[in-house]
């Protein structure tokens, strides 16, 4: 049962939470002995801080690892009304059945699973029940953080090693990805879209030109936000044939070049020419890749361009739900869909179209195809010229 006396603990964002002296952790009674401590955090929170400040140089990353520590610090402090330090292997029994259903809704979801801002007050840790796999996810981040923790002295035992589980295998194929028919009407949807006033065509060439990016080079929405338009870039090939490129930072600070294709920049020059600017990039330009509406030239966040992304196939769902109930699988398929799964959806037909496994190892920026082949790399035209034929959206 929760001792009622934690309820002044309220969950919030870990940079405005304070805790009373005996949550704190200085106490907790998994510390470590203080002739092995590596770090100068005295309590749970500074700890936490001090390991989250080794990935403070990748957004994406530290920005998961945080949530996923914030929430167990959260749940441990108000549901259990014990430190982060003294958590034992049973706890950690509790917190993963927790992350299946995280009750009471009021106190842990965000109302209407609407994202608020981390100062806000309806910000909540949760927007639902954690899926299956985003578990697993949470197990691997804490997993890591607590290790790292034994590691630095601060405490003296891993409450998640006894639950540590064999490497699963492997799923036999991606599944997270929109098959033909229900990729067709989200395209149809878009095309469907208004565009009689200046905001009404702005929004729709930006949904064209955005949906175009993520399905035509594969990119993470990480990678949309963070390129620029002056990462477009021309080159000729042996032929003298021009080439455009578009250069990304993926993940672990990986840079690699992405085809970009006639289609890809046709679509671009609309899309710039609707904001006023020049058809192609000019170098060095700062503007993001996608803009909010009204052209200002400021980087969307993450959860925007996911909100943009999620309200196009839930119009999408209610087109299926408008042909009967015959097409209720498809309806509520594209209501699981999200931003990524574009990439997926990329990767899954360019395979489907006979290009080549390298190019797609190469323009999706993954590590490799597998062990066996991990030396394979394909020349850059090629890639291109194959991409070029075979990888279109086909508006």
């Amino acid at each position: 049962m929760t001792d009622t006396t934690n309820r002044a603990v309220v969950p919030a964002a870990i940079e405005a939470l304070r805790l009373p002296a005996h949550l704190d952790g200085r106490s907790g009674s998994n510390r470590g002995g203080d002739d092995r401590a590596q770090i100068a955090a005295d309590n749970d929170i500074d700890a936490i801080k001090a390991w989250l400040a080794r990935f403070i140089d990748t957004r994406t990353t530290f920005d998961s690892y945080r949530k996923e520590a914030e929430r167990l610090l959260l749940w441990a402090t108000v549901e259990l009304g014990k430190p982060l330090s003294s958590l034992v292997h049973e706890d950690w029994l509790r917190y993963r059945k927790f992350l299946q259903d995280p009750q009471p809704a009021e106190r842990w979801i965000s109302p209407a699973g609407r994202k608020f801002p981390r100062a806000h007050p309806q910000w909540r840790p949760f927007a639902g029940p954690l899926s299956p796999s985003s578990q697993r996810q949470a197990a691997i981040i804490l997993n890591a953080l607590f290790s790292w923790l034994v590691q630095a002295g601060y405490l003296a035992g891993n409450p998640l090693a006894l639950s540590r589980e064999r490497k699963g295998r492997a799923a036999p194929r991606i599944t997270r990805y929109l098959d033909d028919e229900v990729w067709a009407e989200v395209k149809a949807t878009i095309e469907a879209l208004p565009r009689e006033t200046p905001r009404e065509r702005e929004q729709y060439l930006r949904l064209r030109w955005l949906f175009t990016l993520l399905y035509l080079c594969g990119l993470r929405v990480s990678e949309v936000i963070g390129t620029t338009m002056g990462a477009f870039f021309a080159r000729r090939d042996k032929l003298g044939v021009q080439r455009w490129w578009l250069e990304v930072v993926g993940k672990g600070n990986k840079p690699r070049i992405v085809p970009a294709t006639s289609e890809l920049m046709t679509e671009l020059a609309r899309y710039r020419r609707e904001l006023g600017m020049t058809p192609f990039p000019l170098p060095h330009e700062t503007a993001p890749l996608v803009l909010p509406l009204g052209g200002k030239e400021r980087q969307m966040t993450r959860g925007g361009v996911h909100e943009i992304v999620k309200q196009v196939f839930e119009k999408t769902a209610q087109r299926f739900r408008a042909k009967g109930d015959d097409y209720a699988t498809e309806a509520a398929r594209v209501m699981m869909a999200s931003a990524h799964w574009l990439r997926h959806t990329a990767g899954s037909h360019m395979v489907n179209g006979d290009v080549d496994l390298r190019h797609v190892r190469d323009t999706l920026g993954h590590v490799s195809i597998g062990t066996t082949n991990t030396y394979l790399h394909s020349p850059d035209d090629s890639r291109h010229t194959e991409t070029e034929s075979k990888h279109r959206i086909d508006w």
